[in-house]
């Protein structure tokens, strides 16, 4: 299988790290994108190491996917279709990472933006209860959720989503249909529209995410 490597930062305390932090990035894009977001959340999370991986296949337009988009077809359908053949690949990361460290999962944030939020709200509600995560924020995405979900077996962490009403890539009653699927399974979910924003991170949705991360964390 595909071994994912990315950009990586070191805990802002200068210790060895007592958590994780892993960001999916969107379509077309890699991992240097995301890890942008480390220095806005290290002050909550001093001893997070933050890794950013690249998606495993690139894209004729440069950058990298976690899976082929139809651009010309049914959209709905490749996502569906890729969210599932991708995400084996971003387990093995998550359990190389907790074998490697020695970091729980339990110690352990996943986030993403835009396809990257696909990813990361799919795998982060697939794992085992006996690996439950900190956390998972989405930015921008939409969820498919795995099989056997609401059955109570798999694992239920806190889920942040934020999303701009603005968004012409992905459509922002995703995330909506997101929190209503996730609350009524049971999920502590917290969800915040960004007025006026496209598909992009705001400002008050960073503050958001930030001050979820801030609480869980505390758990």
């Amino acid at each position: 299988m595909i071994k994912l490597s990315g950009p990586m930062l070191a805990p802002a305390n200068g210790g060895a790290p007592d958590s994780a932090v892993v960001l999916l990035h969107g379509y077309g894009s890699d991992g240097n994108d995301l890890i942008g977001l480390a220095p806005h959340w290290q002050s909550v999370l001093p001893g997070a190491m933050f890794v950013a991986p690249h998606a495993p296949v690139g894209t004729e337009m440069g950058g990298f996917q976690w899976f082929a988009i139809d651009w010309t077809g049914d959209r709905v359908a490749s996502r569906q279709s890729g969210v599932l053949a991708a995400r084996p690949v971003v387990e093995e990361f998550l359990t190389d990472l907790w074998t490697q460290t020695g970091i729980a999962p339990e110690r352990t944030l996943l986030g993403g933006f835009s396809q990257g939020a696909m990813m990361a709200l799919h795998v982060g509600t697939a794992l085992p209860r006996s690996q439950q995560l900190m956390g998972i924020v989405g930015f921008s995405g939409a969820y498919l959720p795995p099989e056997a979900f609401g059955t109570g077996t798999l694992a239920q962490p806190p889920v942040c989503l934020v999303h701009g009403d603005c968004d012409d890539v992905v459509d922002p009653n995703l995330s909506a249909e997101a929190k209503a699927m996730l609350a009524d399974a049971g999920f502590d979910v917290s969800y915040h529209v960004s007025r006026g924003v496209g598909h992009g991170i705001a400002p008050d949705g960073l503050g958001f995410a930030t001050d979820f991360i801030e609480r869980v964390s505390k758990k």
